[in-house]
């Protein structure tokens, strides 16, 4: 005679497949968290250089300012 699976065996790899999905779904999600970040991350960098960049222009455009009055006191006189 002819045996058959048994259905408690089906059950339990339907049950498997559903776990396995939901698991690749969660690490999907977790990766696409982890990008954002980094990419939040990048940008926040990204704008600390820029300030920093801009406060060195800002203080370097001031200190041709004073040569420039310097040098022009020393024209008057």
């Amino acid at each position: 005679m002819a045996s058959t699976p048994s259905k408690d065996y089906k059950r339990r790899e339907r049950e498997q497949k559903k776990l396995e999905k939901r698991m690749a779904r969660e690490e999907a999600k977790a990766d696409k968290l982890d990008e954002k970040r980094a990419e939040e991350e990048a940008a926040a960098e990204a704008a600390i250089k820029k300030a920093a960049a801009d406060e060195e222009a800002r203080i370097e455009a001031e200190f041709e300012a004073e040569l420039a009055a310097e040098a022009k006191q020393k024209d008057k006189a």
